[in-house]
């Protein structure tokens, strides 16, 4: 097997399980929302071990260093050892997730469903009286 030298920084984010798809990493590159070395990139820029990645998806941030280069996307556990993020990074990104629940749970539910056709004629009828 040939030891990788470099990566494109879209390749290995879809390795290491940031996003679903490549084409969801380059869009996030493209969009500013990754920073390769404190810099904005493009999704063909070249990843070696020890460079430093800005990750901000959805809420979340990831502050992380680049320990490994794998071409393909392999299990989530093997995926965990391409990178180590900062412990200060770690502990933003719990408080997020902790702030995130608290207002879910204080949010009012929203209907999950459509009125079906039934209770359309009930809301119009109800609605007209």
């Amino acid at each position: 097997m040939i030891e990788l030298q470099t990566l494109r920084l879209d390749k290995w984010l879809w390795a290491a399980r940031f996003f679903k798809t490549r084409k969801l990493a380059a869009e996030a590159i493209a969009g500013g929302k990754i920073q390769l070395n404190g810099q904005r990139t493009k999704p063909s820029k070249e990843v070696k071990i020890n460079s430093q990645i800005l990750i901000h998806k959805d809420d979340y941030y990831w502050d992380i260093t680049v320990l490994g280069l794998n071409a393909y996307r392999r299990p989530a556990s093997e995926a965990v050892l391409l990178y180590q993020e900062t412990e200060a990074s770690q502990k933003k990104r719990e408080q997020a997730m902790i702030t995130r629940r608290e207002q879910r749970a204080f949010l009012p539910i929203e209907p999950s469903h459509r009125p079906n056709k039934k209770q359309r004629r009930q809301i119009h009828q109800f609605k007209q009286n």
